[in-house]
């Protein structure tokens, strides 16, 4: 849960939380630091800069969390669906303690299954076609769906790459922390 309200739990208010969601947002914070100066992900950025220009860093985090999706059952030992569920039932049961941006999506978040609808190309469309509705979000659906079919290997291989480094890291970075 911390992981997931990260973005959205600014500065030292952190320690408002439990201290097993503290743990999930500063290593939110963690992964978000490491993400942003990896060379795969500024090379990601790069293929995708011609086509989605300042938008490009949300693209290929999209991207991303579909090939995550996709490829769940090679990281996890839990399918994605009972991944999701459970993580639903733990979001709407702490919900009191959420965000109120995150209270604000919460259901919808929920009521859709977003996290499964990344692995469908016509799921991945809807999440964007969402956050263009609700944010200052001005890249084409169609055109992201595009991008990604033309470069499909590609994107993927860098997913790939880049996630078990990841993978590594969070965990280095939560033995690190008591």
């Amino acid at each position: 849960m911390g992981n997931f309200i990260g973005d959205f739990v600014k500065g030292k208010d952190f320690e408002k939380y439990p201290t097993e969601i503290q743990k999930g947002i500063l290593l939110h914070r963690a992964i978000d630091q490491f993400t942003d100066t990896h060379p795969i992900v500024s090379n990601t950025k790069v293929l995708l800069r011609n086509s989605f220009g300042r938008y490009s860093g949300i693209v290929a985090d999209l991207y991303f969390d579909h090939f995550l999706a996709v490829h769940f059952s090679d990281y996890s030992s839990v399918k994605l669906r009972k991944f999701s569920y459970k993580f639903y039932w733990a979001l709407w049961y702490n919900r009191r303690i959420l965000p109120p941006r995150v209270k604000g999506f919460l259901w919808h978040f929920i009521s859709t299954n977003r996290l499964c609808c990344y692995a469908t190309l016509n799921g991945l469309r809807s999440s964007i076609n969402i956050m263009s509705q609700y944010k200052s979000f001005p890249i084409s659906s169609d055109e992201a769906i595009k991008f990604l079919q033309e470069n499909y290997q590609e994107l993927d291989r860098n997913f790939n790459q880049f996630f078990s480094e990841l993978i590594d890291f969070a965990n280095s970075t939560k033995n690190k922390n008591p």
